[in-house]
C-alpha cells in the first residue's frame, strides 16, 4: 500500500503548467476549507470541472513538494482575521504542476464574524520561486525526517518562524523581499 507522499508521488509529471500575466486564478472556500468558487482559470490549470471542485478540500490541488508548515502559517493568519501572501506550487489533476503568488483573505459576514476565505493567485516572477524553492526543500525535508507527521509540521514550522525570527521579519515581509 502507498502512503500519501508515495502516492503523490505517483502522481507527479514534472511537467510545468503556466498561464498568462493578465490572468488571475480566483477560489473561495468556507471556513473548513472546502470549494465554494473556483474560477474558469483555476479550473483549466488544476484540469478539473467545476462539479469535480466544488465541496471539495481546497487541498485537493496540494502539491506533495510544498511544505505542510506553510499552509499551517497560512491558515493560522486567515482564521485570526489577517491577509497573507504566499508562493505555492500546486499539482493539477494529472500530476502537472503550477507556481502561483497567492494572496489569501478571510471573508467575513455582517456580524464581523469569518465566513470564509478568498484567494487570487497571479503568475509569480521567476527569480522569486527559485529563492523560495531551497526553503521549500528544507521545511520539506525537515517534515519527512519524522515518522510522525504532526511532529514533522511542528519541527518545520518552528524552523520557519526561527528563521523569520533571526531576520526579525514576518513572514509577508520576508516574501515580498524576495
Amino acid at each position: 500500500m502507498l502512503n500519501e507522499m508515495d502516492a503523490g508521488q505517483a502522481l507527479l509529471t514534472n511537467v510545468e503548467r503556466t498561464f498568462a500575466e493578465n490572468e488571475l486564478i480566483v477560489s473561495k472556500t468556507d471556513t473548513r476549507g472546502l470549494i465554494t468558487y473556483a474560477n474558469d482559470v483555476f479550473q483549466r490549470l488544476a484540469g478539473y470541472h467545476e462539479s469535480e471542485l466544488l465541496g471539495m478540500p481546497h487541498s485537493i490541488v496540494r502539491h506533495p513538494h510544498m511544505p505542510r508548515c506553510v499552509f499551517r502559517l497560512l491558515w493560522e493568519t486567515v482564521s485570526s482575521g489577517e491577509e497573507i501572501f504566499a508562493y505555492v506550487i500546486n499539482r493539477s489533476k494529472n500530476g502537472d504542476h503550477y507556481w502561483v503568488f497567492a494572496h489569501v483573505t478571510p471573508t467575513f459576514g455582517h456580524d464581523g464574524k469569518i465566513i470564509g476565505y478568498h484567494s487570487n493567485r497571479r503568475r509569480p516572477e521567476p527569480g522569486p520561486i527559485g529563492k523560495v524553492k531551497p526553503l521549500y526543500q528544507e521545511l520539506l525535508s525537515i517534515e519527512q525526517r519524522h515518522s510522525d507527521r504532526k511532529e514533522g509540521l511542528g519541527a518545520s514550522y518552528e524552523h520557519l518562524i526561527g528563521l523569520l525570527s533571526k531576520q526579525g521579519i514576518g513572514y509577508d515581509e520576508f516574501i515580498f523581499g524576495l
